[in-house]
């Protein structure tokens, strides 16, 4: 369960980081600006990714590797 959270805090991670490349520098990268419904709040939903991957991690941190 430990390797699923951090797989996908990674995920989260990357995404948002790439949302926020997307917003500021207008390179075409990342899922964010790709998604209808967030038209407008795309630099929100990137730092929520971006908190979301940070709880993520800590979620795994406090898993046993058990």
């Amino acid at each position: 369960m430990k390797q699923v959270l951090e797989m996908v805090g990674f995920i989260a991670l990357v995404q948002g980081v790439l949302g926020l490349v997307h917003e500021f520098t207008h390179w075409h990268v990342g899922l964010v600006q790709r998604v209808g419904f967030l038209d407008g709040y795309e630099v929100f939903a990137s730092i929520a990714l971006l908190v979301l991957a940070f709880a993520l991690f800590a979620a795994a941190e406090s898993r046993s590797s058990g």
